[in-house]
């Protein structure tokens, strides 16, 4: 197949480019930063543009079968007001220039597949959350995926699959090495009161999933997540039981709120998110325990290591 990805260099970007590669796929990159591609200078299989090249429609972008969008600044940093714009507009402008390539082609996209994010349900530490649940969140977040999805809905494409991304688990970035830290320098422990729930997805099974919507027939909004949940305190826990370290330190939620202002809620606060339409479907998830998880997480990550 002929996919386009957009946001091509991130952590499920790199891993997704990866993974295509090696089934065989043409891709077309579209990325601000093509000099981040040059491991694969010289493979005929991987095309890299800029966003100014794609306005223009070149013809190597003609015929994609799907296109990915995983554009977007981390919202992984403190959200001041400059922060806020930032990771509002670097989902928008690019859903909105896709919108006006794919509106030149001469036949319809066939799919269209957007990153969205699971906060749009709010925080609940009671409720479960799948695909036909009500979105419940009313804080700056919730309203960047509502204009985030909206902006995915007026793509003009045959199919549009919205996937509802949880904190993806991945060695390489994200929130991971952060969040394990702590433990590997033996000083782990729950955060804030321990209870707020925490759905995740290993960084293998959100590639899977990519590739299996793809190939699928599934449409519209998809929970991206383990159908494992867990407690911010069982994560930690689980980690400390995994890494072989001590769960021992509890970290209080002044102290996150004085360190990340209001980006904190992303650590106080979460919800049980149940992958129901991805399940249904026949996706299966290669990682779906925690403990699971984590222990390859270890491994592979000791692997690389050894074989530096």
């Amino acid at each position: 197949m002929k996919v386009m990805i957009c946001g091509g260099t991130g952590l499920i970007g790199r891993a997704l480019v990866d993974f295509w590669l090696q089934e065989g796929h043409e891709l077309i990159v579209v990325t601000r930063s093509p000099a981040k591609l040059h491991a694969y200078k010289g493979r005929s299989s991987i095309h890299a543009i800029s966003w100014s090249e794609l306005a223009h429609c070149p013809e190597n972008c003609h015929n994609v079968d799907a296109v990915v969008n995983l554009a977007g600044e981390t919202i992984n940093q403190r959200w001041t007001n400059i922060a806020k714009n930032r990771i509002l507009s670097s989902r928008i402008v690019p859903a909105r220039r896709i919108a006006g390539w794919a509106g030149k082609l001469s036949r319809k996209l066939p799919l269209y597949i957007s990153a969205s994010g699971i906060s749009i349900y709010g925080p609940s530490e009671t409720g479960t959350f799948d695909e036909m649940s009500n979105a419940g969140g009313d804080d700056f977040l919730t309203d960047v995926i509502y204009q985030w999805e909206d902006a995915a809905d007026h793509v003009p494409a045959a199919r549009c699959v919205k996937l509802r991304i949880a904190p993806v688990l991945a060695n390489e970035g994200g929130a991971y090495p952060t969040m394990k830290l702590p433990y590997l320098l033996g000083v782990g422990g729950r955060i804030g009161s321990g209870k707020q729930p925490l759905s995740w997805i290993h960084i293998a099974d959100m590639v899977r999933l990519i590739d299996f919507v793809l190939q699928d027939s599934i449409e519209g909004v998809v929970n991206a997540s383990s159908p494992e949940s867990v407690t911010n305190d069982d994560f930690g826990r689980t980690l400390a039981r995994v890494y072989h370290r001590r769960h021992w330190m509890p970290v209080p939620a002044i102290a996150f709120k004085f360190l990340f202002g209001e980006m904190s809620s992303l650590l106080l606060e979460g919800q049980r998110v149940y992958p129901a339409k991805a399940l249904e479907h026949g996706f299966t998830f290669h990682y779906g325990t925690l403990e699971k998880a984590l222990t390859e997480l270890r491994n592979s990550g000791r692997n690389r290591t050894t074989s530096r």
